[in-house]
């Protein structure tokens, strides 16, 4: 879940190579690419496990500021199928993803209630979300790249750098922190409106649930000084009956009711 700056975009987050000679001198950097993968799949919990969970349901809270908040909740079944909704401002954002080549979304904040098919970019956003392995797992087979660029810090935490190249040759970054190989900080674009604009996401409060470990929090912005969205998340369930109807094109969100009204 990634990243913008406003409702409508919800879901979307280099060491010059001379220092790099001098990092990868380093004993400490005799560890490759596919080994840090593999501590950082094992920190999660496990590549098995990780494989094993077949559908999942997260729902908490996103903010975008201090006057445009409200719940959202998502939910994913393999093979990469996924249903979003959220409701911000007294307005309903829905979007859909089937698993193979149809998605639907609506943008109530541009005046747009009814969903509508996904563009073929949309469609490939869509996609990689609705990924809830992670691009890491069995990252060779789905034509990804990996590799590690060296040390960085986040915040206090000494971090790994990994590049990840994916196979429509989009650039990611994932900083790895160094003792625990759990992910701290996710750096990369995404398109808006024909714009590419940078995003950072930020992972903390790490939990586990049903043995895999999750983070419970995540901020994301331009920058660290520029933090424009954050997801507090209140639940994960995984392995959960989803619908399959969940994933067909949705229905106009109806308006969430107020106070007193029937």
């Amino acid at each position: 879940m990634n990243d913008m700056k406003t409702p409508a975009s919800f879901g979307r987050l280099v060491i010059a190579s001379s220092l790099l000679l001098c990092v990868f001198a380093s004993p400490a950097f005799a560890q490759t690419a596919n080994e840090i993968v593999a501590k950082v799949l094992a920190a999660r919990g496990g590549p098995v496990k990780i494989r094993s969970i077949q559908s999942q349901r997260v729902s908490g809270t996103i903010s975008f500021g201090s006057d445009a908040s409200g719940p959202f909740v998502v939910e994913l079944k393999r093979p990469l199928k996924m249903h979003m909704q959220m409701t911000v401002q007294n307005l309903t954002m829905v979007r859909v993803y089937d698993g193979k080549s149809m998605g639907w979304a609506n943008n109530p904040f541009a005046g747009k209630m009814n969903p509508e098919p996904m563009t073929d970019e949309d469609l490939k956003n869509i996609s990689e979300e609705s990924d809830f392995d992670g691009p890491l797992v069995d990252y060779r087979r789905k034509g990804n790249q990996i590799a590690l660029m060296g040390k960085d810090k986040v915040e206090d935490k000494d971090a790994l750098r990994l590049k990840l190249t994916t196979k429509n040759g989009d650039v990611r970054y994932y900083l790895v922190d160094s003792s625990s190989f759990l992910l701290l900080k996710w750096e990369g674009k995404r398109r808006v409106e024909n714009k590419e604009l940078p995003v950072e996401s930020y992972f903390r409060d790490y939990r586990t649930v049903d043995g895999l470990k999750f983070a419970f929090q995540i901020d994301s912005g331009s920058s660290a000084g520029d933090i424009s969205q954050k997801i507090s998340i209140d639940k994960i369930e995984l392995n959960v009956p989803i619908e399959e109807a969940e994933f067909g094109q949705p229905a106009t969100p109806t308006p969430p009711q107020t106070p007193g009204s029937r």
